[in-house]
């Protein structure tokens, strides 16, 4: 096991054949997935608005380095499968943007 990097991935897909049941559950919780709730967590958290048609979900992952941005955006998206799978929600197209927050440069301003 090398050294560990931690990494913020959004993962954005489209809803796909999404259930009237899980159309109606989406949208009595539109309010508590806006703008407002979108954030960098280990469990993740998915934001979408009243269309249901994409959505993105914020994750942190820590991975070995070695491996890189690709394995931290895979592990991200299989979390992101197995949640929307547990609420019943169909989906597809899912895309994922990494940031290794060990390597990122910051410009401080003085």
């Amino acid at each position: 096991m090398g050294t560990q990097h931690t990494y913020r991935v959004i993962v954005r897909g489209t809803f796909d054949g999404l259930s009237e049941d899980g159309r109606a559950r989406l949208l009595a919780e539109t309010d508590a997935h806006g703008l407002s709730a979108m954030r960098f967590t280990e469990e993740g958290s998915l934001a979408y608005d009243r269309t249901l048609k994409h959505f993105s979900y914020r994750v942190v992952v820590v991975s070995d380095a070695e491996d890189g941005d690709e394995m931290a955006g895979a592990l991200a998206e299989e979390r992101v499968e197995q949640v929307l799978r547990e609420l019943g929600h169909g989906y597809k197209g899912l895309r994922s943007t990494v940031t290794d927050l060990d390597t990122m440069k910051i410009n401080y301003k003085r």
